[in-house]
């Protein structure tokens, strides 16, 4: 399954995100015997069997909600992931805000439309008191579809704390770790073996059951600067998956860790078809 999700910021976040979705449905639509959509509960045990490539579709803001009638219009073309926010809007604050007054009203009555209609509530770019306050306010898990610990990267406020992650974990949520270099690591070489370090924090402070991934890097890397050392980009999974058998997980739970985890989480979110 292959989630692709853009944070539009800019000029007319409606009209982008708009166009964005159509684009991705045009793909799916040309080429059926290669993509399937992600609409339901029920799609995500029939995918993997089918041997296509699962879309799930999202977005990193949802700056595109202008009132509950487009959470409505998105989730008709597919949209079902949502981050609330990237940087500060309607809805509440990005976690590179100066100031977080946590989720607005406006941003609760979106959450809930959400929650209804089975779109699953990302926060990963949310602020750490709108984060909270998501989750508390949600029905459903709320993911985070990628970021780290700020255990282990205190300087950056794009991680979550520990807080986040237990108060996540206790609503059935899950966290992707991520594999860009500035949330997962400073100084000296950042590598793989500090990707598992974020992958054993969550397992220990949360358990291994809210733990996946969300690379947020492609086949190539992104570039020198966001790149982990020595990392095969195009094998980060295998090489990541060596890693944990390494550290001694089980099959059982690497398997969680693969894949496993988001797909209960997302079960437990999307209506079935």
């Amino acid at each position: 399954m292959f989630h692709p999700a853009v944070g539009y910021n800019s000029g007319d976040i409606h009209a982008a995100s708009l166009a964005d979705l159509k684009g991705w449905n045009r793909l799916i639509d040309a080429r059926p015997e290669y993509f399937v959509r992600m609409n339901s509960a029920t799609d995500l045990a029939s995918v993997k069997a089918s041997g296509k490539i699962g879309i799930l579709l999202g977005q990193q803001n949802s700056s595109h909600f202008r009132t509950l009638q487009d959470v409505d219009s998105f989730y008709g073309m597919g949209q079902r992931v949502s981050q609330l926010t990237y940087f500060h809007n309607r809805l509440g604050a990005g976690s590179t805000d100066a100031l977080d007054d946590g989720l607005s009203d406006f941003g609760g009555e979106v959450l809930a439309r959400m929650n209804e209609l089975g779109m699953a509530v990302d926060v990963s770019h949310c602020g750490d008191r709108t984060t909270l306050d998501a989750i508390e306010a949600s029905i459903h898990p709320v993911l985070v579809t990628h970021s780290n610990c700020r255990f282990l990267v205190p300087g950056s406020a794009r991680c979550k704390t520990d807080e986040a992650i237990r108060r996540m974990a206790e609503k059935g949520g899950v966290m992707g770790i991520t594999m860009v270099r500035f949330f997962v690591g400073y100084g000296g070489r950042v590598t793989m073996e500090s990707v598992l370090d974020h992958v054993d924090h969550i397992a220990k402070t949360a358990g291994v059951e809210h733990v996946g991934l969300g690379t947020d890097v492609d086949l190539d890397g992104r570039d020198v600067k966001s790149d982990l050392d020595g990392v095969r980009y195009a094998k980060k999974v295998f090489d990541l998956t060596e890693g944990l058998v390494r550290r001694k997980y089980s099959r059982a739970d690497i398997e969680l860790i693969l894949g496993k985890n988001f797909e209960r989480a997302l079960g437990s979110i999307l209506k079935p078809a």
